[in-house]
């Protein structure tokens, strides 16, 4: 077979696949591509002219005060932890007049549970579903869950950095 014919026939199927992918088209220009029934997006178009921002890395605040601040004790277990991450992404997100919805990546860092002696991701998705894909909030970000030796905070099993994106038609705060 000549190699312009097999070309021709392999960018057929692979655009053939890329429609083939469930999208949602967000009002805001935005196409969240999902596949599954995983609540994460297999991809994301983001429209031109959209502002990107990048949220640093965030933990979960201290939820037992009386707990050393450096222990596991202070901050919760992974599904605790990843709740109060999230949050603190979410109010740091609403000072910049963006949601959740605007999220487009997420990386999570989780160290071991050393109760449970691994990572607990089934914690990590409690916490995460509590925020992504309800009714609420029905929009998923693409994202990528790392096991990680540790944290540079010892009572942190998690901590999660996304980036976000402000439409062109979406002002600000």
């Amino acid at each position: 077979m000549p190699r312009h014919t097999r070309t021709l026939g392999i960018l057929t199927l692979v655009s053939a696949m890329a429609a083939a992918l469930p999208a949602a088209h967000g009002a805001d220009g935005v196409v969240r591509h999902h596949e599954g029934k995983f609540p994460i997006a297999s991809a994301i178009e983001v429209p031109a002219g959209a502002a990107t921002i990048y949220l640093s890395g965030m933990g979960a605040p201290v939820v037992d005060a009386k707990a050393d601040p450096h222990s596991i004790a202070a901050y919760g277990d992974t599904q605790a932890q990843t709740r109060g991450a999230l949050k603190r992404i979410e109010d740091t997100l609403k000072t910049l007049g963006l949601t959740m919805g605007d999220i487009v990546q997420m990386h999570i860092y989780m160290a071991q549970d050393p109760s449970l002696g691994k990572l607990d991701f089934d914690g990590m998705m409690k916490g995460y579903t509590q925020f992504f894909g309800t009714a609420a909030q029905p929009d998923l970000p693409t994202r990528s869950a790392f096991g990680v030796a540790h944290l540079a905070n010892p009572g942190w099993l998690v901590e999660i950095e996304v980036t976000a994106v402000r439409p062109p038609a979406k002002k600000a705060g």
